[in-house]
């Protein structure tokens, strides 16, 4: 699971942003201001049949702060992104 939703500045970062972009998902901002330092990120790369899927998810970042269910509280009623 991306470590982001637990983030202080997974509205602002420029790292969770690609990710939405990789998983085709709303922007929580279009203009991301927040650069983190060092964030890591898995590609986990799946197939079915013919297709191939690739979920990213940021693992660790030394920017990170954490803010328990920020990403909840910007999309309220909405599933975690797992």
């Amino acid at each position: 699971m991306c470590i982001c939703v637990n983030c202080h500045y997974v509205d602002r970062c420029v790292t969770y942003h690609a990710v939405e972009t990789q998983h085709q998902q709303p922007h929580l901002t279009e203009s991301p201001t927040f650069d983190p330092n060092e964030p890591s990120i898995n590609v986990n790369i799946r197939t079915k049949e013919d297709v191939i899927e690739m979920e990213w998810d940021v693992v660790g970042c030394l920017s990170f702060k954490q803010e328990m269910g920020k990403w909840s509280k910007l999309r309220p009623g909405e599933l975690v992104p797992t």
